[in-house]
């Protein structure tokens, strides 16, 4: 400080950064917005942020057949460790990665068709636009019920059917198969989600222009080089983020698989959301089902962090 004046000099001055300083400024100017989304962020808090803190804290410890949490053991990574060394973690996630990768695959693709074949105009178009949005809107608990009966090995329609037509000598046994269990499943999923991706893709089919289309038909393009080389590249973002959402919802599906195998038979449609719930509310081990969650959290996260990305892409190419 220089004695003579008073001032500070600048060897001795508090180091604010721009950007810092930036963020503060914008807090002090916008307070009142912050106090009206403060209950908000308290209720988040306490619904989101402490059971996910939780969850982690309890993933490093024991928890006791007799559910006293106050005598749960702190085991470190050991649950970590039981988790991925175990000869059922690696069953598990191969169900789970054909489960995500064909639901996700198939949903979209017919999704895709789907909004290509609605994007055209002809009679009839609303009327079939609503029934396709049918199994989107259906209750997830009251399709799988359906389904169920559906598939029934006794008296299950689609049985019934294969047997009159002559294609099978006798009903099928769908969900108490090894082989025929999950993909059971899968074939229900898709059925409930390909019409999220259609409506995800008929809204990205509004952005192609239409002068170019015609300019490539006047060009000489024929229709799938129209779609390959002008549709196509107008629905990458919208694609990208429609996979995303597919994958994080299907990851997270635990509705069908439980409702209609439980995760049987012997294990055979058994994923990870079905075995958190086996392991937390079945066998009762808090402690390794947490952990269980953790890993699947990590790779929700991860999968978060695309997502956003795909969604921030075309902002920072219009600021670049």
């Amino acid at each position: 400080m220089s004695v003579a004046t008073g001032q500070i000099s600048p060897a001795l001055a508090p180091v604010t950064t721009p950007r810092r300083a930036g963020v503060l400024r914008r807090i002090v100017n916008h307070r009142a917005d912050y106090l009206y989304v403060l209950p908000a962020l308290a209720v988040m808090l306490i619904v989101i942020a402490y059971p996910v803190y939780y969850t982690i804290e309890l993933s490093f410890f024991k928890t006791p057949a007799n559910l006293q949490m106050k005598d749960k053991i702190f085991v470190g990574l050991d649950n970590y460790v039981t988790i991925l060394t175990s000869v059922s973690f690696r069953h598990v996630t191969v169900n789970t990665l054909i489960w995500t990768v064909f639901s996700t695959f198939f949903a979209f693709v017919l999704g895709l068709c789907a909004a290509l074949a609605l994007h055209r105009e002809f009679a009839g178009r609303g009327i079939l636009r609503a029934v396709l949005l049918i199994p989107y809107v259906v209750s997830a608990v009251a399709a799988s019920y359906v389904w169920k009966w559906l598939y029934h090995s006794d008296f299950g329609v689609i049985g019934a059917l294969s047997v009159q037509f002559g294609f099978t000598d006798r009903p099928i046994n769908f969900l108490d198969n090894l082989y025929t269990a999950l993909p059971s499943l899968i074939v229900v999923n898709i059925w409930r989600e390909f019409s999220f991706a259609m409506i995800m893709l008929m809204a990205g089919l509004q952005t192609v222009p239409d002068q170019l289309l015609r300019a490539a038909q006047v060009d000489g393009a024929n229709a799938w080089q129209r779609f390959w080389h002008v549709t196509f590249p107008h629905l990458k973002g919208v694609s990208m983020v429609t996979v995303l959402l597919l994958t994080v919802a299907n990851l997270n599906s635990f509705i069908i698989p439980w409702i209609m195998t439980g995760g049987g038979p012997a294990g055979a449609s058994d994923i990870w959301i079905t075995q958190i719930y086996n392991l937390a509310f079945g066998r009762q081990r808090y402690g390794v089902a947490s952990a269980y969650s953790v890993i699947l959290f990590i790779v929700m996260m991860t999968l978060g962090y695309f997502y956003v990305r795909a969604l921030t892409r075309g902002d920072e190419s219009r600021a670049g």
